[in-house]
């Protein structure tokens, strides 16, 4: 199975939401439905960056160590495909 870890954008609160997934399709539509509190301010969301893990434990380690770029200079590498 293939998982993912993606980064989304809300024009509306200008913000990111990090997540992982086994289905990205499937897990953007649900942020996008309202059916997460979390994200349900922000609809609707872009996806703006995603990368492929070959397990569920590293893609949930990866979103992790992104979450602890907190927007710094390697986020924005990250997501403007400078890394």
């Amino acid at each position: 199975m293939t998982y993912w870890v993606y980064i989304l954008w809300s024009d509306k609160l200008q913000r990111h939401y990090i997540g992982s997934t086994s289905d990205i399709e499937k897990r953007i539509k649900y942020h996008n439905y309202g059916k997460s509190t979390y994200t349900k301010k922000g609809i609707p969301w872009k996806l703006i960056y995603k990368e492929v893990s070959d397990t569920k434990q590293s893609a949930w380690k990866r979103e992790m160590e992104i979450k602890k770029y907190n927007g710094g200079n390697k986020f924005k590498k990250l997501i403007h495909g400078e890394v």
